[in-house]
């Protein structure tokens, strides 16, 4: 079911979540560089994490984005926080190559997978791999027609800087997309939920990857990431009009979109 965006009574605070590591606070000088140990030591073991977690859903969750976004031949199409190339791969699937597709990530060791993934499925052009940031993208104003980031936002330091980066690089008339976990979920299934990721997700990171801090980070950043109307009101703030969202599997995963007017 898709949702418009609900008018908030009160304003967001600007960039809540550079203080919080999870649940740990700190200085937002910080937390870029933590984040990066985080994904430089689970890099290896990402997709198979990510299969684990959700029981395969992700995998459902990233192919109704990709309907959503629509890629056609042609088009400009920015994939943010997308190291390991799963939303790129399906785009230039979708295009039969012939989209302009860009991965940025913040993060080498997953780019690197990414590029390894799309070689071993025998992609070999189409795709460019960059190392940036979401908060200060390398790439010009008004640039790409489709802007996608997915399980991406919550990881980085100033969101609301963020989206405003993606409305920088949005030509007039480009489509925004961001899929991400959300603690916004049915009231019926939040408790089972929440079990879940503070119980079992450090526990699948300990014996999977060997690193159970990195996953306990993830399921903290869960639980401090904005619910769906928050997120919203962010992105309209942000320039990114019309902001709207779709719940997925009750909540667990979210789909926002807006458009750069």
């Amino acid at each position: 079911m898709v949702k418009p965006m609900a008018a908030l009574k009160r304003k967001p605070q600007e960039n809540p979540e550079s203080e919080w590591f999870g649940y740990r606070r700190i200085d937002a000088s910080e937390k870029t560089g933590l984040v990066e140990q985080v994904f430089a030591s689970v890099a290896g073991n990402y997709d198979l994490m990510n299969d684990l977690m959700s029981g395969g859903l992700h995998r459902l969750w990233k192919d109704t984005l990709v309907r959503r976004m629509r890629p056609r031949a042609g088009q400009t199409l920015l994939d943010v926080a997308g190291g390991t190339g799963d939303i790129a791969l399906r785009c230039h699937k979708k295009t039969e190559g012939k989209a302009k597709i860009i991965v940025c990530d913040i993060n080498p060791a997953m780019l690197e997978r990414g590029k390894a993934k799309a070689l071993d499925q025998g992609v070999m052009k189409g795709l460019t791999w960059v190392t940036g940031n979401a908060e200060e993208l390398p790439f010009p104003d008004r640039s790409v027609d489709t802007y996608s980031i997915a399980f991406g936002l919550r990881n980085v330091t100033r969101i609301d800087k963020a989206l405003r980066e993606a409305a920088r690089v949005l030509r007039p008339g480009g489509r925004f997309f961001c899929m991400e976990f959300s603690p916004g979920v049915m009231p019926a299934i939040r408790p089972f939920y929440e079990a879940y990721c503070m119980n079992v997700l450090p526990l699948l990171g300990e014996f999977v990857a060997k690193d159970r801090n990195a996953y306990k980070y993830l399921a903290e950043s869960i639980m401090k990431f904005p619910e769906q109307a928050e997120l919203a009101a962010r992105m309209e703030k942000a320039g990114l009009s019309r902001a709207k969202w779709t719940d997925l599997t009750g909540g667990i995963a979210v789909i926002h979109e807006g458009w750069r007017i």
